[in-house]
């Protein structure tokens, strides 16, 4: 997850006030001459009251065959992720967290616990990528963000003639963080570590970008920073996956029909997007 997850996840205080009525999310569609595809970048935890959802989705919506999340959107889904993530989140016995972490990122991991209220011990026993992905989650939520208003579950009820389909499995996208190598793990880690502790504006800021269309804003914060701070996680949390979608979705542009997809917005942006690989394969692609 990290800047693709996490930063899809980013929504902390989200800034009432600071985006022009006007703007909007940006939406792809994608045709040929018996399909229609609209393409729409998630932020999965959102403040609420944030009016987000741009018209051309809800009318997409309102005549979808099909809606497809990167997971499935229910309780079963949840109930799978919090036992995937229970099975493979937790250090050897023996280990602690810190006892992995640099001199400056033990220091921080103290100092941001204290600021989430996290306790010091609970974090000692949980492997890097599981303990990135908590303290992401936790400095959101301390700043109003939920899941529950975030944009999977407000479109969970949408398009009730629609079919469910899903790209991926929560275990799937569990063993994507756990598999990673514990140098990169640890290398995320500390990154997100660094930015609670000294840059609480971060989310702000890409929120911003998302909520008013600006995708160059959006790879700039979100993509760039995971691609230096990690190159294996870049290749395996976004071009891998976006790869395998690309092909998922040419399959369904050879039958007919009307589609919406909900994604991380850091999938469908940059030259390695979602809708970057579409274009390379010919399709006719309307949108940033």
């Amino acid at each position: 997850m990290k800047r693709s997850l996490l930063a899809a996840l980013a929504a902390l205080s989200l800034i009432a006030g600071t985006t022009p009525a006007a703007a909007e999310p940006p939406v792809w569609t994608v045709r040929d001459a018996d399909s229609t595809i609209i393409l729409f970048g998630s932020v999965h935890v959102l403040p609420a009251g944030l009016d987000w959802r741009p018209e051309r989705l809800d009318a997409a919506l309102e005549t979808a065959d099909d809606l497809w999340f990167e997971v499935p959107v229910d309780q079963a889904s949840d109930t799978e992720a919090a036992q995937a993530a229970a099975a493979r989140g937790y250090l050897p016995a023996g280990q602690t967290l810190s006892s992995l972490l640099s001199p400056a990122g033990r220091d921080r991991l103290e100092r941001v616990s204290g600021k989430l209220g996290l306790s010091p011990a609970g974090m000692e026993r949980l492997a890097p990528w599981y303990a990135d992905i908590s303290v992401g989650v936790v400095a959101l939520m301390r700043q109003g963000a939920t899941v529950t208003t975030g944009v999977e579950r407000t479109l969970a009820g949408a398009a009730p003639r629609a079919q469910r389909r899903a790209f991926e499995t929560p275990t799937g996208q569990i063993a994507f963080f756990a598999d990673a190598p514990i140098a990169d793990q640890l290398a995320s880690l500390e990154d997100t570590l660094r930015q609670v502790d000294e840059d609480p504006s971060y989310y702000n800021r890409l929120i911003d970008a998302w909520a008013t269309g600006d995708t160059r804003a959006i790879e700039t914060l979100g993509l760039t920073p995971m691609k230096q701070v990690s190159v294996y996680l870049y290749d395996q949390l976004i071009v891998q996956r976006n790869r395998r979608w690309a092909d998922v979705i040419a399959g369904r542009m050879d039958g007919s029909g009307r589609t919406v997809i909900v994604v991380g917005v850091g999938h469908l942006v940059g030259p390695d997007s979602v809708p970057a690989l579409l274009r390379a394969r010919g399709y006719a692609v309307e949108g940033p």
